[in-house]
């Protein structure tokens, strides 16, 4: 894979836009190299090799260096000088009279531009991680006062055991995030060009989870462990310590419970106007909330640093390549010295980060892990789960399966003339409801597998959007896996039902054949409730508590994967409104109460059958489809925006084809009037009522998985324009802002 296509696959998807543009100054040295290949003088005649031959001349002569010449050295600095300002790089090319040195001159132009993009982007990124590497040092703090208080339920006595235990624990964990590293960590910053071939390795930071040694662990906790026994013979007496943060004994004076957002108890002091920290309670429970809150903070927290040293390496050595394309092109010999400035600003030189990564591997695998090493990086650092051949091979066989059953489904109904039994009716009003449900979910999962795989192909981050853990969010051919799994079970239950119900043998045993879809649906359902960890465990707990915060959404707020779990069955437009405060939410609601209207005035319809109220049908349906249509086109999926550089769409467009959209648009209208047949009672091909109504309801879920598809990639483009990579995460404890006062 060339370079170019291996940056981008190794890219985080939504800093894309901070990342060096490789393509644009490789089109930039493409121009240089036409131009000298139309410049190229022709080629002199062909001349025996013997003539080009080094002439010694008639007696041996010894060339001693003279100061006039030149060393390679001094004809490098003749082609460009770099000046470093801060943040900023200004290359000066020296050979701008050369023919085709305009060329030349705008490469390095534009050369400097993106090497202060990604330099201003980086120093910006480091210092928001030292920023939030600051309060999570004050979490570390109370959360270490707060396990001795928890540890110590007869009371809190201030013995002088108790003293020094406690400012040397909170002493040591103050170290341990801010304390110098004790070994070189600048070798470990250029990894060899083959580290980010693997895409785990380069996505984490570049480096395996095994590049820290166990001997420079345990140099670390020396360290820790000596700064911190120095720091307590240097604070004998804790309560008459003063400064900037309170002494460790006063911490927990300062503390609170911050109380989870978007909780049933969250909300209803948000309605009451109840602040939303509570005093502390020194209670196991409490313990293990907290720990658990910081122990996921620490796990993000680190993530980042493991992006950002990602971001570095990838940059550093796109730079590198590119000017060795350079140098290849132009015949120079420029990228030494430019990469020399590289490697001495501050995105080749700074150890800021590594440091951080240090210091929270060592506190987390002290406090979280239980000094258990390997633990704790398995943590940190979760493997990229592997697909095996045995999902790949299951799911080829239900497919196989799922077929097979369907042919001879529509076999046995030609063969036994069912169609034209007396029972059809009664199995239509009663059977087929019940089995085309199995059906709708069947469809739903293969069509959210094909956005699965599309999402990937475009890099749509859909993991970091809809907030899966990562190592077990599900991939488009484990969802197809259970589809089929589905489908194959229901066929079978279908086929036996139909067999026995024709069967005068099995006739008598017509309440058992009866049973079959109500077991299949008892199956599915024990098999969600499931507590073992099998069949996808984490999945199905997600699935459930999205479930659940949809049935009581007016107790919890609302988040992308909840809404758009709700978006398939109605909505949370109102909840959304009261936790964003966005005016939008609310003509969103409006939108799903004009489709209520418009479904309420059809069954009025339906039941009365009077020709006012088919008028009202047709104009409520009418003006719903308009505004749903609108509404999905323009600000779910971002598209008809009139000063777009693409027609109708909007600028920048992940799927290549705009035919794509634009048939998109198409089927949305067309789905979206599909339900009308119901108001102009159409019928196809003398089709049952369930029939319709289950072709209708088809064509509604391939819509919304349409839908689906364009406003995840629109949710994805808008986190890319905010440089949105990361889930902020909840801390357990709150400082009190005036604690300085009373000092």
């Amino acid at each position: 894979m060339k370079f170019g296509k291996e940056l981008t696959s190794q890219m985080v998807p939504e800093w894309q836009e901070a990342y060096m543009n490789y393509g644009l100054l490789k089109s930039l040295l493409k121009e240089i190299h036409l131009f000298k290949q139309r410049n190229r003088p022709d080629p002199p005649l062909k001349r025996n090799a013997t003539l080009y031959r080094a002439f010694s001349g008639i007696t041996h002569m010894v060339h001693h260096s003279h100061p006039g010449n030149h060393s390679p050295s001094d004809i490098e600095s003749q082609v460009i000088l770099v000046n470093r300002l801060d943040d900023s790089a200004e290359t000066t090319f020296l050979n701008v009279h050369d023919e085709g040195g305009e060329y030349e001159l705008v490469y390095f132009k534009r050369l400097d531009e993106e090497f202060n993009k990604v330099v201003r982007f980086y120093r910006d990124k480091v210092k928001e991680v030292e920023d939030e590497a600051g309060a999570l040092s004050k979490q570390m703090e109370a959360l270490v006062a707060f396990r001795v208080k928890v540890e110590h339920p007869q009371g809190w006595t201030n013995s002088v055991q108790e003293t020094q235990k406690l400012a040397s624990d909170v002493a040591a964990s103050r170290a341990e995030l801010f304390a110098t590293a004790p070994s070189a960590v600048r070798a470990s910053k250029r990894v060899p060009i083959m580290g980010i071939i693997d895409e785990e390795s380069s996505r984490n930071g570049g480096v395996s989870s095994d590049e820290s040694s166990h001997s420079d662990y345990n140099k670390e906790m020396k360290t820790i462990t000596t700064s911190s026994q120095a720091q307590k013979e240097d604070e004998p007496k804790i309560n008459d310590v003063r400064g900037d943060r309170p002494a460790p004994l006063e911490i927990l004076q300062y503390v609170k419970f911050n109380t989870p957002q978007g909780t049933p108890r969250s909300t209803i002091k948000g309605f009451l106007n109840i602040p939303n920290q509570t005093d502390l309670k020194f209670s196991k429970d409490n313990l293990k909330k907290a720990e658990a809150q910081l122990k996921k903070a620490f796990v993000e927290f680190y993530n980042k640093l493991r992006l950002l040293k990602s971001y570095s390496f990838l940059n550093i050595l796109a730079f590198s390549k590119i000017m060795k394309k350079y140098d290849k092109i132009a015949s120079r010999n420029a990228s030494k010295l430019y990469m020399k400035m590289v490697d001495n600003s501050y995105l080749g030189s700074s150890d800021k980060l590594i440091k951080l990564m240090e210091r929270v591997e060592v506190i987390f695998i002290k406090h979280f892990s239980n000094s258990n090493r390997r633990k704790g990086m398995s943590i940190l650092r979760p493997k990229k789960k592997k697909e095996t051949h045995r999902v790949t091979f299951s799911t080829g066989f239900l497919v196989g399966c799922t077929f097979a059953l369907l042919i001879a489904l529509i076999l046995i109904i030609r063969a036994r003339n069912i169609l034209d039994k007396e029972g059809k009716v009664l199995y239509m009003e009663t059977m087929f409801p019940l089995y085309s449900l199995f059906g709708f979910i069947v469809l739903h999962m293969v069509l959210y597998a094909v956005s699965i795989y599309f999402w990937r192909r475009y890099r749509v981050n859909y993991s970091f959007i809809f907030g899966f853990k990562q190592g077990t969010e599900l991939g488009y051919k484990e969802i197809l896996l259970v589809g089929f799994c589905i489908s194959t079970l229901a066929l079978a239950c279908v086929l036996a039902n139909l067999d026995m119900e024709m069967d005068p043998v099995t006739k008598e045993y017509k309440a058992i054949t009866e049973l079959l879809p109500l077991g299949l649906v008892v199956l599915l359902l024990v098999i969600m409730l499931c507590p073992f960890n099998i069949i996808y465990r984490s999945s199905r707990y997600f699935l459930l508590v999205s479930l659940f915060h949809c049935l009581f959404s007016p107790l919890y707020k609302v988040t992308l994967p909840d809404f758009i779990l709700a978006d398939q069955l109605s909505s949370q437009c109102l909840r959304r409104l009261y936790d964003e405060g966005d005016i939008m939410q609310g003509y969103n609601g409006l939108k799903y109460f004009s489709i209520i209207v418009a479904v309420s005035t059809r069954t009025a319809y339906t039941l009365n059958g009077a020709t006012s109220w088919k008028i009202i049908a047709w104009i409520t349906s009418i003006g719903a489809t308009i505004v749903s249509t609108y509404w999905d086109i323009v600000f779910d999926w971002g598209l008809f925006q009139w000063n777009s550089k693409n027609r109708f769409l909007r600028d920048k467009l992940l799927v290549p084809h705009k035919s794509v959209y634009y048939a998109a648009v198409v089927l949305n209208v067309l789905l979206r009037l599909a339900w009308m047949q119901t108001v102009l009672n159409i019928t196809i091909f003398s089709f049952h009522t369930q029939m319709m109504i289950a072709l209708v309801a088809i064509l509604e879920i391939i819509r919304r998985c349409i839908w689906n598809f364009f406003r995840l990639e629109n949710e994805h483009l808008n986190n890319v324009g905010k440089f949105r990579a990361f889930k902020s995460v909840p801390l357990p404890f709150n400082y009190d802002e005036d604690e300085d006062k009373d000092e």
